[in-house]
């Protein structure tokens, strides 16, 4: 009925300090982890893992060696329990984590779906159901992010402190590119804005840099996030939805929700937005999707793989 029992995340703190994730340390912090919090998760739920109906696990896109973890840990639950399991695509359980937080919605819906891996628009029809509208050339929307963070000083993820600064700094200080919107595509283009950050600071001494640090956060995330909400915007408006959502990572981001907030107000369209635990990587938000599949009577083999290209496509 919608309802999470249980939901335990476990952040792994050690990339900070590599300013990215470290696939291997990933990996062997996932083998070390992947139990414990499976039996936290049944404690807090109240449940035995006998009750289990169904499995679910992500098997793409995502590092290869983390995906693997995941993978065959769910495989040898489902030997030992006899119990059906299915691969669910990373990308479409950040969708379903936004619906996981509405009462009710209805499709269909365009969907934005940010995060440091993926910049897109989906277009979801019906339950499992997607077109991909648009999407990054080159990088997302969470590297800029990550990347611009980097070249300011700032720890990983930057996201959320880049965030931070921009609401108390003025966003038009200085006007960074905005990619590709000089031409009729939903696609996103974000490696100029990473250039342009660079080559604004080469010039600019500690002190000013210092001075003006909030006002440079502001533009520059202006600069990212219009890009996203007037693209989605337009594809709403384009193929007559009157439905909005946004999903992953960047999801989290309070400009880019305050602003498609009051552009989904102004065009009397629905907006769909999911709570801030939802937004970064989650279990719920992939057993919600494997509800979906397991109600069809879609199940995988012992065979599947992990794929860490996999792409987001309609199973219905």
């Amino acid at each position: 009925d919608n309802s999470v029992l249980s939901n335990i995340i476990s952040s792994q703190e050690i990339h900070s300090k590599f300013g990215g994730v470290v696939p291997e340390l990933a990996s062997r912090a996932h083998i070390r982890l992947i139990m414990p919090i499976v039996k936290k998760a049944l404690l807090k739920a109240k449940i035995d893992l006998a009750e289990i109906e169904g499995l679910a696990v992500t098997n793409g896109p995502g590092l290869v060696g983390a995906l693997l973890v995941g993978l065959n840990y769910v495989k040898g639950l489902s030997l030992a329990l006899n119990t059906p399991f299915v691969g669910v695509n990373h990308m479409e359980g950040h969708l379903y984590g936004t619906l996981l937080s509405q009462k009710k919605y209805k499709f269909p819906i365009i969907f934005l779906v940010v995060s440091g891996g993926h910049t897109q628009i989906v277009l979801m029809k019906d339950n499992l159901s997607y077109d991909i509208l648009g999407q990054t050339r080159d990088d997302a929307v969470g590297e800029a992010f990550d990347k611009g963070g980097k070249m300011l000083g700032l720890g990983y993820p930057a996201g959320p402190d880049i965030d931070k600064f921009a609401k108390k700094g003025d966003k038009s200080f200085h006007k960074f590119p905005h990619g590709l919107t000089k031409y009729e595509t939903y696609d996103f283009s974000y490696s100029g804005l990473k250039t342009s950050l660079l080559v604004f600071l080469q010039d600019k001494s500690p002190e000013y840099i210092e001075k003006h640090f909030s006002d440079i956060c502001a533009s520059y995330q202006a600069a990212a996030i219009d890009v996203l909400v007037n693209k989605t915007m337009k594809a709403a408006k384009d193929n007559k939805i009157d439905r909005i959502g946004i999903a992953g990572g960047v999801a989290a981001n309070s400009y880019l929700r305050t602003e498609l907030k009051k552009k989904c107000s102004e065009a009397g369209k629905e907006f769909y937005i999911p709570e801030i635990v939802y937004c970064t990587d989650n279990a719920a938000m992939i057993a919600r999707v494997g509800l979906e599949y397991l109600q069809l009577g879609k199940v995988s083999e012992q065979s599947l793989n992990a794929f860490p290209s996999l792409k987001l496509s309609s199973h219905r």
